[in-house]
């Protein structure tokens, strides 16, 4: 704004309401085998509910990632999950060879023979129970056809327009065998009406062209090239009349699972959430303990090691199954131990000590599933209930749901052990059910910082802040900026100390830190003391008995 040449009033706003904006610290994330979804892709789900609709029901083979994922669901948080499946994977076709597609992209750019015009939409053995129906103009509709639409196909609106004719077609996904639905020839999903014609569009505007309208919608198929018996010469309705065209009914098949992850296989998927910056994630758990001891060792550490280098998150691991399933407590305790020596030392992870006996619903079975799910819901229930600096374990906070037994419940002894060494025991007491009796990371060096509720008190206020300290960027670095950064950050430091979060706290941000050799750098410092709460790990109860006559006051603190 140019400065006044003659008297007048010049109105001038600045802006000094910047605050620290709230950030997440329960959103959870896994990769895991599952039946059906997405591969390779973050998808988010809110509930038990949407995890099956998503990636279908646990089966032998996928049962430890899918009830650990709902595990985690039934603390009330979100999660992350990536399917991932082993190199055999193949997804159910028309002509019977099967075709991998993990994904959408994936499909997106692949040329499909005529042949496989349809596909299912995911690999898996879930394919080869899905059928696809085509009704066209010609064709008389099949009683259970008929349930799903008024009349059979004829000519649209907009292919009559244009002098087309017979474009329209019914497409019905049904389920083959009743494997999905429990009822052969069940319908899965189905698409009334559409055109084989890419340049008809229906009375809104949108595309009729079933290719596009099902690619987009559907959750059980995609549709790849024109098959032959869908056209006569082309797709436009401009120049075709459909007239020659033969209905089209077949199961999908060749799909195959694998659903047996190698250690890199997961890892591989696990990398989706390698990025801070565009996945938002806080709370990462291993999904699968029937690894060997070697491999489980490799597994735990990459994934504590990714939350590390991300700086945001913790990683929540477990021994494998083996370790603590049907041996002794003498040979659990030394099993636990070597898992617990071949982990990497830092705060970002989380260790448990057993593996959970849960029932599986779905199959009428009980199955034995590592216990990080759990706890990552527990550090997740943990903040929707109380805040992040907040320890998860314990009788307020630590009773972990759904479980029938303990492959392993250590006695005092035993905890002793595990919690010399960063393990965190998961304890059964009579009366009082399954508790998480630890808070430990796994950082071995004695600090602040080997507990997790200061871990993630830090990961809150560093994500905070950093965020915050955003709309800094490309300002001068001179007191009012300083003094706007200072007016931003303690408000909120004094709001995470009311909510027992820190005991004390000093933002130091002027000319001592931000001195002429920092300016000329372009550089801008603030240095943030933090006094952080600690949870009462230990307690110490002095029973006294004294002498009748004796006042208290006279021994009192003498103790």
């Amino acid at each position: 704004m140019a400065n006044l040449v003659s008297p007048g009033v010049q109105v001038k706003e600045i802006d000094l309401t910047n605050v620290v904006p709230s950030v997440s610290s329960t959103s959870g994330a896994m990769a895991g085998s599952f039946a059906w979804g997405p591969v390779n892709e973050v998808i988010t789900v809110s509930s038990e509910t949407e995890l099956v609709d998503t990636f279908g029901q646990p089966g032998a083979e996928t049962f430890e990632s899918f009830l650990s994922a709902a595990q985690f669901l039934s603390y009330g948080s979100s999660l992350k999950v990536v399917r991932a499946v082993g190199s055999s994977a193949l997804n159910a076709t028309a002509s019977g060879t099967g075709i991998l597609t993990q994904n959408k992209t994936v499909f997106d750019g692949q040329s499909p023979a005529a042949g496989d015009w349809v596909q299912a939409r995911f690999p898996g053995a879930y394919g080869n129970a899905v059928g696809v129906s085509v009704a066209t103009a010609t064709q008389t509709l099949t009683a259970w056809q008929a349930t799903q639409v008024e009349s059979k196909a004829g000519t649209s609106a907009g292919a009559a327009a244009v002098g087309g004719s017979n474009d329209e077609i019914h497409v019905f996904v049904y389920d083959v065998t009743g494997a999905l639905t429990g009822t052969a020839n069940g319908i899965l999903e189905s698409w009334t009406y559409l055109s084989q014609a890419s340049d008809v569009k229906g009375s809104d505007g949108s595309t009729l062209y079933y290719k596009d309208v099902i690619n987009a919608g559907s959750k059980w198929i995609y549709v790849g090239n024109h098959a032959a018996a869908l056209t006569d010469a082309g797709e436009s309705a401009t120049s075709n009349a459909f007239t020659n065209v033969a209905a089209f009914a077949a199961p999908l098949t060749g799909a195959v699972d694998d659903n047996v992850l190698t250690v890199g296989e997961t890892t591989t998927a696990l990398d989706y959430f390698a990025d801070a910056e565009t996945m938002d994630m806080s709370l990462m758990f291993q999904s699968n303990s029937s690894l060997s001891a070697a491999d489980n060792i490799t597994l735990s550490n990459y994934i504590t090691a990714l939350c590390a280098a991300r700086k945001d998150a913790v990683g929540f691991v477990s021994p494998e199954r083996a370790a603590t399933v049907n041996v002794t407590a003498a040979a659990a305790l030394t099993a636990v131990a070597a898992w617990r020596t071949g982990s990497t030392s830092t705060s970002y992870g989380f260790a448990d000590s057993s593996s959970l006996y849960v029932y599986d619903k779905y199959n009428d079975v009980y199955r034995w599933i590592s216990a990080a799910g759990s706890t990552a819901g527990l550090t997740a229930n943990a903040d929707l209930v109380a805040d992040a600096w907040f320890s998860p374990a314990g009788f307020t906070r630590g009773n972990v749901r759904n479980v029938t037994k303990l492959a392993w419940n250590p006695n005092q002894a035993a905890r002793d052990a595990l919690y010399k060494t960063g393990v965190n025991p998961i304890v059964t007491f009579p009366g009082s059910g399954t508790v998480l009796f630890g808070d430990k990371t796994l950082q071995a060096k004695p600090s602040a910082f080997d507990r997790i509720n200061v871990r993630r008190l830090f990961i809150v206020l560093e994500k905070a802040v950093s965020t915050a300290s955003k709309a800094s960027l490309f300002e001068f670095n001179d007191e009012f900026t300083r003094a706007q950064f200072r007016n931003m950050v303690e408000p909120f430091l004094r709001d995470v100390k009311g909510r027992r979060g820190i005991t004390d706290f000093k933002v130091v941000c002027d000319g001592t830190n931000n001195t002429g050799n920092i300016i000329d750098t372009n550089k801008f410092v603030a240095d943030i003391y933090v006094k952080p709460a600690r949870s009462i790990n230990y307690i110490t109860l002095n029973f006294i008995a004294t002498r009748t006559g004796v006042e208290f006051s006279e021994i009192a603190g003498g103790n």
